[in-house]
């Protein structure tokens, strides 16, 4: 009876590859408007502000967005899968806070940065676990790590910033570094969205997240281990927060634990305003990276214009929701149409 609903899965499951080749194109389409919204705010902004197209001002803008580029990348994974990870901020804190204690205590910086690493693959490997094998709800398993990895950052700082004198050039140079004029923190950024993006799209192992996401009951009639790939999803997201914690440690030779703050509720709003649903099921990397730099022209803009910093998060959460109702009509389209 089971082999044959799992064949029937099956059949089903290729008669959906036309879906998705479908999906591909409408994905294709919500990345070329993001691109073309993108464009024509920069052009308006100009004119509004002759700070806005200096190489100085996108060089800025370009560093503070791949911090919270690479942490979307992770939750535009998580968020196809079905779920989101709401400690990625705190990792991200955590993983600088462990470097910049090590450091301090005698031990060499990058192998610091490397244990450091270590504990952010601990915390996704937690999360995976619990969410994938236990079955525990995504949303209480990372709030929980959340307050875990903010409360530890806070213990090992004892509330104040680390600063970290005399550090290695080398590693100052990840973070604040060029390479033929371009910052080395923005191309690590965009090798990390070209990677996925290109895995996202072709490898059977990340493939299996989509199918996942779509129908996890399916997806485990098909042969697919639900459980493994839960985890490995959630082993990615702590292993980006932990690279973006590095970075930002390198850029600042600060270790902040107050680093990351709201960072996951920012990747949250650059993937869906980037096509992720919060259903699961879909989402790519471009898309939500193109959601990133949204999101930091407008944070921009506000700054340039002047406006209160107050603004910023009202503003972000107003084109969270707006981006949630495009979502949710969407869908509900789409179903009135089956």
């Amino acid at each position: 009876m089971d082999r044959n609903l799992g064949e029937q899965t099956i059949k089903r499951g290729l008669e959906k590859e036309g879906m998705l080749a479908f999906l591909g194109k409408a994905f294709a389409l919500r990345e070329f408007t993001l691109f073309v919204i993108i464009i024509l705010c920069s052009v308006v902004l100009s004119f509004f502000t002759p700070h806005f197209l200096t190489g100085a001002n996108i060089s800025t803008t370009a560093i503070g967005l791949a911090a919270d580029g690479i942490i979307a990348v992770g939750m535009t994974v998580a968020l196809v899968l079905g779920g989101f990870d709401l400690s990625v901020g705190s990792v991200m804190a955590l993983s600088g806070v462990v470097a910049g204690s090590l450091y301090l205590s005698g031990v060499n910086i990058w192998l610091a940065a490397f244990v450091a690493l270590i504990f952010g693959m601990l915390c996704g490997l937690i999360n995976g676990y619990f969410i994938g094998h236990v079955g525990l709800n995504p949303f209480i398993t990372t709030l929980g790590m959340m307050s875990i990895a903010r409360g530890a950052s806070y213990v090992l700082t004892q509330g104040s910033p680390l600063s970290l004198p005399g550090i290695a050039r080398s590693f100052k140079f990840i973070g604040g570094g060029r390479i033929l004029g371009f910052p080395v923190m923005v191309l690590i950024y965009v090798l990390i969205v070209i990677i996925m993006d290109f895995a996202l799209r072709r490898s059977t192992a990340l493939r299996q997240v989509f199918y996942v996401g779509s129908n996890e009951k399916a997806a485990s009639l098909s042969g697919i281990n639900v459980s493994k790939v839960k985890t490995g999803v959630f082993f990615l997201t702590g292993t980006l927060a932990a690279i973006t914690g590095i970075l930002t440690l390198s850029r600042f030779t600060v270790a902040a634990p107050n680093a990351g703050m709201s960072a996951e509720m920012r990747a949250i709003a650059a993937c869906v305003i980037g096509g992720a649903s919060l259903s699961g099921g879909e989402g790519t990397i471009i898309g939500s990276a193109l959601g990133v730099i949204l999101l930091a022209l407008v944070n921009n803009a506000l700054i340039l214009l002047n406006v209160s910093v107050y603004w910023q998060d009202l503003i972000t959460g107003m084109i969270l929701i707006s981006a949630v109702l495009l979502d949710f009509f969407t869908h509900r389209s789409s179903f009135l149409h089956k």
